[in-house]
């Protein structure tokens, strides 16, 4: 991080611990003041960022861990940009960790779904680390596996999506098959990671669709 900025998030984490309601002030300055840059190991377009990382950090004060968690992680996502949303939704494996967000967050993964922005698709859909993705454990299973069709006409890759193999399902086999056959048809170019995918689920039997 460049200078100062590890000693201003812990100042705003002391400013958050007595004042939760300072948050919407506090998370557009991270990237201002904690940088933008990929963090060690990060790859772009999809990687985490420092301010990735720093608004985690906020977000993950104590104080805002109470039932206003939900309301408080939808005001700053509403009123921010694509690197705010962005923090929000990288944030929420994490927060849900302990499985107190619950299901309350998925308005904003169905919000960043229907987006065109590939970032805050593959934010929605990833994972962070020793964590299940929030998406993975909580979209029922028709929502899921639009959000892997959205991937592949996206060109986000499927490595993205946090619990695509125990999601996968035979509805989900048949509709990347259909995908396939289609783009095949038109002569068009299928991508690697499409191909991999139905070969590597290709045989043996898979869950079929639940009944909702």
């Amino acid at each position: 991080m460049p200078g100062g900025a590890a000693r201003w998030i812990r100042e705003a984490q002391h400013t958050l611990a007595v004042a939760p309601d300072a948050l919407p002030e506090l998370f557009p300055a991270v990237g201002r003041r904690c940088g933008r840059g990929l963090l060690p190991g990060a790859a772009e377009p999809y990687g985490w960022t420092v301010d990735d990382a720093a608004r985690t950090l906020l977000l993950d004060a104590p104080a805002l861990r109470d039932g206003e968690l939900p309301a408080r992680l939808t005001e700053v996502y509403r009123h921010g940009d694509a690197a705010e949303r962005r923090g929000v939704l990288r944030a929420l494996p994490l927060l849900d960790r302990s499985g107190r967000l619950g299901s309350a967050a998925l308005p904003l993964v169905h919000d960043a779904l229907r987006t065109n922005d590939t970032r805050l698709i593959a934010a929605a859909l990833d994972t962070a680390p020793g964590t299940p993705g929030y998406a993975a454990r909580h979209l029922d299973d028709h929502a899921f596996r639009q959000a892997v069709l959205k991937c592949v006409f996206t060109g986000i890759p499927l490595a993205r999506i946090a619990g695509l193999p125990d999601r996968t399902d035979a509805e989900l086999l048949r509709m990347m098959r259909a995908y396939a056959d289609e783009r095949r048809t038109a002569g068009r170019e299928i991508a690697h990671d499409v191909e991999d995918f139905l070969a590597t689920h290709g045989t043996g039997n898979l869950p079929a669709p639940a009944r909702r």
